[in-house]
């Protein structure tokens, strides 16, 4: 990496082996939910990752660079995490709540990535670019809305009505 658009290239490779790690993710997360309205956020989010990993390769062709080449580690970190939480073996009220919980982590990291990658672009004169980053960062930060409010309404009450008393 010489330059800054050699950077973003770089970043954008490992943000996308994020989303297609996520796509995966998303699924078994999706399985293992048993709140109604969860498992649908869970299908919407990772019908929004496919788009959001067409966005990433819209971007790529723009930049004449490849998307093949990284590994993003730290999301292999955060799935594994959600996929420890899937084996415990915890009632269904506590799972749903340790499932928001990471798949907010995911979106926070998202939100944290998109909102540099799509700054950097726009710094490069990358303005194409830059929208399309945008676009999935105003959705990854819809998405963590919407799992707080899911969560506030309905998982941390259901969670906390089925708790026996301290």
């Amino acid at each position: 990496m010489q330059t800054i658009k050699d950077l973003l290239i770089e970043e954008m490779r490992d943000t996308y082996s994020s989303e297609t790690q996520i796509l995966e993710g998303l699924g078994a997360m999706a399985e293992a939910a048993t709140s109604p309205n969860l498992k649908q956020a869970f299908q919407t989010h990772r019908q929004e990752t496919a788009n959001q990993v067409e966005r990433l390769k819209q971007a790529f062709e723009h930049l004449g660079a490849d998307p093949d080449g990284n590994t993003c580690e730290a999301t292999q970190g955060l799935i594994a995490e959600a996929e420890e939480v899937m084996e415990e073996g915890l009632p269904s009220e506590l799972l749903d709540v340790a499932l928001v919980m990471a798949a907010q982590k995911v979106e926070h990291y998202e939100i944290a990535s998109y909102g540099s990658l799509k700054t950097i672009a726009q710094d490069c004169g990358e303005s194409e670019v830059a929208v399309l980053l945008g676009q999935t960062l105003e959705e990854e930060k819809a998405t963590d809305e919407k799992l707080t409010r899911l969560a506030e309404t309905e998982i941390n009450k259901t969670a906390v009505a089925a708790s026996p008393s301290a």
